[in-house]
């Protein structure tokens, strides 16, 4: 079996999931692949790295092994029969660009190891169980935006989810825009940054940090009105704004992703706004399509790092190959 997961870019509604608040992600092409069969044990081996665990998730992992263990322990704990799995990981999405590549390991992880126990989870309870999963691993209560964006993606269109409610519908994007993504180079993990933090201050009222998701709510409404009008100046707008809020009331962007935002606006992107976590990772911007290959080429010559023009792709995906290995 081979099961794919991808990764995501939000285009607007950031830090505003682990408050019941509203976000507007896109699934990406860009993504983690798994290739495998079902197995007495947990055995994956991606680039000489090999993870090997009990089927319930016992072993001592460390690295990517710590999403794996964590996803089979949460899937044990929803009564999965211990079935493991064998074989490879295989990505190209890129890790600590705030592209939601631990999101979409565990949800190809969970993915496997329901399909060789023969155990279902409706989207949203394995989006649950994987962002379980994600503060078992790390200890960073994070939402559910990754995992959800991971497996409810659609094809040429934005997810609009009220972290709250679960409410969610999937909004079409204009033929005519084009989504950048730009790597700023700095890498970044949830554990090692101030993502705890801001959500303690969240949670205790701190008048910045409220500030930041209010507006941010409010600008994922309008974001989702100029989609609908096809005006996309003012979706840009929408997301300067954005990158100014999670600059200045949230304090979660950091110089290089500035100056990687000042590029890209520079190249005359329609905005730009960093995306994920912050303390690093990647900016998201805006182009005409008939200029996105222009607008990156200019924001990669000025902030000398790497990118995509990315499209909404679908969710996570299984197939069977109709080949099986022989095994001693």
């Amino acid at each position: 079996m081979i099961f794919r997961a991808p990764g995501r870019v939000n285009l607007i509604g950031e830090h505003t999931d682990y408050s019941g608040g509203l976000v507007l992600p896109i699934a990406i092409d860009l993504s983690i692949q798994l290739k495998v069969d079902p197995a007495v044990r947990i055995a994956l081996t991606s680039a000489g790295d090999t993870v090997e665990l009990a089927p319930d998730g016992a072993g001592e992992p460390a690295g990517w092994g710590r999403y794996v263990a964590a996803v089979a322990e949460e899937l044990a704990a929803l009564g999965r029969e211990p079935v493991g799995i064998e074989g490879v990981v295989e990505a190209d999405l890129p890790q600590g660009a705030g592209l939601g590549s631990s999101g979409a390991l565990e949800v190809a992880v969970a993915l496997a190891l329901c399909d060789a126990a023969g155990f279902e989870l409706e989207p949203l309870e394995l989006a649950f169980a994987c962002q379980r999963a994600e503060e078992r691993a790390v200890g960073v209560p994070s939402g559910i935006l990754d995992q959800a964006a991971s497996l409810l993606g659609r094809e040429g269109a934005a997810l609009l989810l009220d972290c709250g409610s679960l409410e969610h519908s999937w909004i079409d994007l204009p033929e005519q825009l084009a989504i950048i993504v730009v790597d700023s180079g700095e890498r970044h993990a949830h554990e090692g940054s101030g993502y705890n933090d801001r959500r303690r201050e969240l949670e205790a009222g701190e008048p910045r940090r409220v500030r930041h998701v209010t507006t941010e709510n409010e600008r994922v409404r309008e974001a989702v009105d100029a989609l609908a009008r096809e005006d996309l100046p003012a979706l840009g707008a929408l997301f300067v704004a954005s990158h100014a809020s999670l600059r200045d009331d949230y304090d979660v962007s950091t110089p290089t992703l500035d100056r990687v935002v000042e590029a890209a606006l520079a190249a005359r992107a329609l905005g730009a706004r960093m995306t994920g976590g912050g303390f690093g990772g990647s900016v998201v911007a805006l182009a005409e399509r008939d200029r996105a290959a222009e607008v990156l080429e200019r924001t990669l010559a000025r902030a000398g790092t790497q990118g995509w023009i990315v499209r909404a792709a679908g969710g996570a995906t299984r197939r069977r190959t109709g080949f099986r290995r022989d095994r001693a």
